[in-house]
This record gives structure tokens, C-alpha cells and sequence, in this order.
């Protein structure tokens, strides 16, 4: 008997742009670690981002919380790029959205200038 339901093989058509930022963490990786967290209105395809917070235990969330026109920027996203998350290995500081399959797969000139920003503050930490 086949199953009806087969597992896929192989590669699956999944991508995820990833901003790498050069810096050394050290042992604060605490310091490091922030996602965005969506205040949504609407449901569906008419939901709408109404306000972007920053969750982590770290200065960098902090500074991000600070930077109105940076969450204004976000806001004004989807809410799949407006979902980041940002995370640190030993030699750098990753910033990342969601997986894309290859038809949605994209950077728009908004979202690099979003993630330009972020990186620009987790350099100054």
C-alpha cells in the first residue's frame, strides 16, 4: 500500500537571507539577542502592523526599542519581513527574517535599509 501522503526528498525550496555584521561577542551574547514583536490589527490579508517592539534581555533590544523611525520603517513592512530576528555567534551578529520559497524570495531596497540600521546599532555596542 502507498502512502497518499509522501514525505518530500531531497533539498526543499525554502531561502533565508542573512545580514552577517562583523563584531566580536565574546560573553555577551545575552547583549545580542532581540526579535521583533508585532502589535497587529485586521485579520488575514488586511492585517496591519500598528506598533513594533523589541523583546530581549540585552542593551541592544533597548537601543532598537529607543529608534521610533526605525520601528515606523518596520511597521510599514509585511508581516513576514517586519518578523526579525537577531542573533550572535562567536565572530559575528546575524540579522534574519523568515524562510522564503523561490517565487517570494527577495530583499526590497526598505527591508536592506532596515537591516543597514540594525547593524549600524549593533556596531555601536
Amino acid at each position: 500500500m502507498q502512502d497518499p501522503n509522501p514525505l518530500p526528498w531531497g533539498a526543499l525550496d525554502r531561502f533565508q537571507a542573512q545580514f552577517i555584521v562583523r563584531k566580536t561577542v565574546g560573553t555577551g551574547f545575552a547583549n545580542y539577542v532581540a526579535k521583533t514583536i508585532l502589535s497587529t490589527k485586521g485579520h488575514f490579508a488586511s492585517k496591519t502592523i500598528t506598533k513594533v517592539e523589541w523583546s530581549g534581555s540585552g542593551s541592544l533590544a533597548s537601543k532598537l526599542n529607543a529608534d521610533h523611525e526605525l520601528n515606523e520603517m518596520i511597521a510599514k513592512q509585511s508581516i513576514k519581513d517586519a518578523t526579525i530576528y537577531i542573533e550572535p555567534t562567536n565572530v559575528a551578529v546575524r540579522i534574519r527574517s523568515k524562510w522564503d520559497n523561490h517565487i517570494a524570495f527577495g530583499i526590497t531596497k526598505d527591508l536592506f535599509e532596515i537591516y543597514d540600521r540594525i547593524a549600524g546599532h549593533i556596531k555601536s555596542i
